[in-house]
C-alpha cells in the first residue's frame, strides 16, 4: 500500500530492514544491550521493520512526492506519519490474539518513535536517550543512512563515505552512540546492501 503511494518508499522499507538486521547482529556479536537482544526481539524487529513508514499512507500525495522543500505546514503533516502509523498498528493488534501480536508491538515502536533523537530534540514526543525504544533507535540510523544514499525527488544521492561521515557526526546527538559504532564496524556489509538493491526512485526518462 505504501509503495503504491510513494515512488521511493518501496525500496526504502526493504533496505532499512536489511540495515537494521546488520545492526542487530553486530550489537549481539559485541554483547551490547544483551538484556534486550533476545532471539525473539531480533526476529520481531527484523520482521516488523518494513512497517516503520506505514503511516505515510495517510500523508497527501502532493506532500509525499513533492520535488522541493516542504513548507512548515507540510512538514507538520509529514511528521504525523509517525503517530498515524502507530495508531494503525495498535488497531491491528486489537484484532488479533495476544500470542499473534508479538512483532506488532515492535512495529508500533518503530512507527511511532523512529524520528526521535538521542538528545531529545526529535518527534513526536521528544523522548531522550534510552527512553526511546531500542528498536526505534536502531531504525533511526538505518532510516537516515538510507535517505542519505538514495535519490529522492528533492536531492541526489550522497556517496557511501559522506553518508557514513554524517552518521558518525550525529552520534550522541541524533543517534545512540553504541548503535552508530555497531553500524560503522559493519560498514562493508552495509556497503554491500546499499549496492545490491536497485532504487525505484530514478528519474523518469526524458521524452524524445
Amino acid at each position: 500500500m505504501v509503495e503504491s503511494r510513494d515512488k521511493c518508499t518501496g525500496d526504502h522499507v526493504r533496505k532499512t530492514a536489511a540495515y537494521a538486521d546488520i545492526i542487530l547482529r553486530e550489537l549481539k556479536r559485541e554483547n551490547i544491550y544483551t538484556d534486550q537482544l533476545t532471539d525473539a526481539f531480533v526476529s520481531d524487529v527484523v520482521h516488523s521493520a518494513p512497517l516503520h513508514d506505514i503511516g505515510k499512507i495517510q500523508v497527501p500525495d502532493l506532500i509525499l512526492n513533492k520535488p522541493g522543500k516542504l513548507s512548515e505546514d507540510e512538514f507538520e503533516a509529514m511528521k504525523a506519519h509517525t503517530t498515524a502509523g502507530a495508531d494503525m498498528i495498535r488497531h491491528a493488534m486489537d484484532m488479533v490474539s495476544e500470542s499473534d501480536s508479538g512483532y506488532l508491538r515492535e512495529a508500533m515502536n518503530l512507527a511511532n518513535f523512529h524520528h526521535e533523537k538521542w538528545d531529545g530534540t526529535g518527534y513526536p514526543r521528544g523522548l531522550k536517550g534510552e527512553e526511546i525504544p531500542l528498536s526505534a533507535r536502531i531504525m533511526a540510523v538505518a532510516d537516515v543512512f538510507d535517505a542519505l544514499v538514495s535519490r529522492r525527488s528533492y536531492k541526489e544521492p550522497f556517496s557511501f563515505e559522506k553518508a557514513m561521515r554524517i552518521i558518525q557526526e550525529d552520534s550522541g546527538s541524533r543517534f545512540d552512540p553504541a548503535i552508530v559504532d555497531a553500524f560503522c564496524r559493519a560498514g562493508e556489509e552495509v556497503r554491500r546492501v546499499m549496492n545490491s538493491v536497485l532504487s525505484s526512485c530514478l528519474p523518469e526518462p526524458a521524452e524524445r
